[in-house]
């Protein structure tokens, strides 16, 4: 009888390697792209904007401070929010 062959670690490795891939792919890259979304649209965030909070809140922009916003949600009630809690803008022209 020969001595026992190895395998090549490479190969060995190779499945591993390729479920990272998949991964990265199919989850880890589509979140880094949706969250870069996320702040492109919270920074560009400008007064009279009509917001939708995380939580449901709708509400227009009033005033707009370094991490948080002023909005309006009827005549006289306004709430102060942060940046971070909006979840969707939709552009007044």
């Amino acid at each position: 009888m020969g001595p026992a062959t190895q395998a090549n670690p490479i190969i060995s490795l190779l499945p591993f390697i390729l479920i990272f891939a998949v991964f990265y792919f199919l989850l880890i890259r589509p979140q880094k792209q949706k969250q870069v979304e996320h702040q492109n649209m919270v920074a560009n965030i400008k007064k009279n904007d009509e917001i939708i909070t995380v939580g449901g809140i709708h509400g227009t922009v009033v005033n707009v401070k370094d991490k948080t916003l002023i909005i309006r949600v009827d005549e006289n009630v306004k709430l102060e929010v942060e940046k971070t809690s909006i979840s969707v803008v939709k552009k007044v022209s």
